[in-house]
């Protein structure tokens, strides 16, 4: 596989579809949408889940955190890409995602701008800078807010310029859908992390308590399905479906998985966020 789609990071892709799905969903039925949009709020969110792992590949790779990685190979760290070169390859996909941030902001509102630089800055601060984020245990946080909340409703925003609320709770089912995949992702990497000194909230928690929060994030998503459908779109109880793919991961983290034998816990994670995501997107749009 070429190396630079290994280090795109290719399964992690979901999280950056879904919330534009989700948002897009949200718009269905209101007044005088302007479709086109979708397409340009879809590139932000793909370029930046892309310079992010970029971003994080060079800047685990420049600490050393990657250097015992359970996980698959990064750039940097395995020697496949001299680190100025990822760094160089990050800051292209958030100039990607920054011009296409740009050209919805002119056509819709100027405020956009500020929210697009604190997703660059978030982005970048991850594991990059003085004081990365993700090394305090802030990560699922800011992965809930802006692969949540700012894509989903930003969707919406740019599509038919109103903030609904089926739209913040299609944000809030995106953002539990992402967070579990990065706390399965963590829960991996617990031995590896501490070790480096990278205070992640997996670290943080323990693993007895990290599992428990992975549990939490699918059963809140599946929760907010149901809200959704409540909120006037029923047929957003499509997204239950996933409820069936959520099982073998589920059941593997309570068995107690660990180091290896959680990647394709992390595979099957991505696999609900997909089906449940795109099969709520589907029934809120029908019911818009």
């Amino acid at each position: 596989m070429n190396r630079w789609l290994i280090g795109a990071r290719p399964r992690t892709l979901p999280a950056a579809v879904v919330p534009v799905a989700l948002g897009a969903a949200a718009a269905v039925g209101q007044q005088h949408p302007v479709w086109w949009r979708v397409a340009g709020a879809l590139v932000v969110s793909l370029a930046l889940q892309v310079g992010v792992n970029y971003a994080n590949d060079y800047s685990d790779g420049v600490r050393g955190t990657d250097a015992q990685r359970i996980g698959p190979a990064r750039l940097v760290a395995s020697g496949l890409a001299v680190a100025s070169a990822v760094k160089r390859a990050a800051l292209i996909a958030f100039g990607v995602a920054a011009v296409a941030g740009l050209v919805l902001a002119v056509v819709t509102s100027w405020w956009l701008l500020a929210v697009g630089a604190a997703a660059l800055l978030a982005g970048w601060g991850y594991t990059g800078g003085p004081k990365p984020y993700g090394y305090f245990g802030l990560g699922e946080l800011f992965v809930f807010i802006f692969f949540g909340l700012v894509a989903t409703v930003g969707t919406t925003f740019v599509v038919c310029e109103r903030l609904t609320a089926i739209a913040w709770l299609a944000g809030c089912i995106a953002g539990c859908l992402a967070c579990a995949l990065l706390v399965v992702n963590n829960l991996r990497d617990i031995p590896t992390d501490r070790i480096a000194g990278k205070r992640t909230l997996a670290v943080r928690l323990g693993d007895r308590r990290t599992r428990a929060l992975y549990l939490a994030l699918l059963v809140a998503a599946f929760a907010l399905v149901v809200a959704a459908a409540l909120e006037g779109r029923p047929w957003a109880a499509l997204g239950l479906a996933g409820v069936v793919l959520a099982i073998v991961p589920a059941r593997a983290i309570v068995r107690g998985a660990h180091a290896r034998a959680l990647i394709p816990v992390l595979g099957g994670t991505g696999k609900v966020q997909l089906a449940t995501g795109l099969l709520a997107a589907l029934g809120i749009a029908l019911g818009g």
